[in-house]
């Protein structure tokens, strides 16, 4: 493949950033009931068509396309003065999706079954004790915020260091990281770890702006290998 294509393709996949943004921000709009509070209201919220749709074709669909961006993301880094730093910080965030991408799967298909078993009159269900499979998952979920955050801001710090990429574009995305992973994990303790704090919105919208921006920023930039290829024509006498 040309480096032209090449180029092409790195800008088509950063695409999937703002798209994963914009599908977040979609699913986030309407949170679901705090089920510590609202239990039966929660129940019905995620036993409807439209929580699953939004889940598997948002949240769920949107995971796969910002791993795909990640993985472009990097790829772009190979080229620049923030090689090394770029790669590792892509397998740090990429690490930490696809373990998100975990939690997201059980919220999409297990939840819902939670909220029926509620709707039929399970009256023990707020009683029901703990089991080694929650403790898990709590701690999966913790460990992806984790890596997720420390891979975010990387990326910034590698935008910023680039030359290839808008800096601003780099000081965007960190503060996204902290919308999205810092606040909100101050948030979860108070709201409850299933209620989606307006946080992300602000964050999601400041990722749509700076993957966006990148992704047009590589698109209409001209390959520097065209130039190469010119420059390497010998001279007519």
């Amino acid at each position: 493949m040309s480096k032209p294509n090449t180029t092409r393709w790195i800008g088509i996949g950063l695409l999937g950033v703002p798209i994963y943004g914009v599908l977040t921000f979609w699913t986030s709009l309407d949170p679901q009931p705090d089920p510590d509070t609202q239990l039966e209201a929660w129940a019905r919220f995620v036993t409807t068509n439209e929580y699953l749709l939004e889940h598997l074709f948002g949240s769920l669909l949107g995971m796969i396309l910002v791993i795909f961006g990640t993985f472009a993301l990097g790829a772009y880094f190979a080229r620049s003065r923030a090689g090394g730093m770029g790669l590792w910080a892509m397998v740090i965030t990429v690490l930490g999706n696809l373990l998100y991408l975990t939690i997201g799967g059980v919220s999409a298909l297990a939840v819902p079954e939670e909220g029926q078993a509620v709707l039929l009159g399970l009256e023990e269900y707020e009683e029901l004790p703990d089991i080694p499979a929650d403790t898990a998952l709590i701690a999966i979920y913790g460990i992806a915020f984790l890596l997720l955050f420390v891979g975010n801001v990387l990326l910034a710090v590698a935008i910023w260091r680039s030359g290839t990429l808008p800096k601003w574009a780099g000081v965007i995305w960190g503060a996204s990281a902290v919308f999205v992973y810092l606040l909100s994990a101050v948030w979860f303790p108070i709201a409850g770890a299933q209620v989606t704090p307006p946080t992300v919105l602000v964050g999601m919208a400041l990722l749509v702006i700076s993957g966006a921006w990148m992704a047009w920023s590589v698109l209409s930039r001209p390959d520097a290998a065209q130039a190469v290829e010119v420059g390497a024509q010998p001279r007519v006498q």
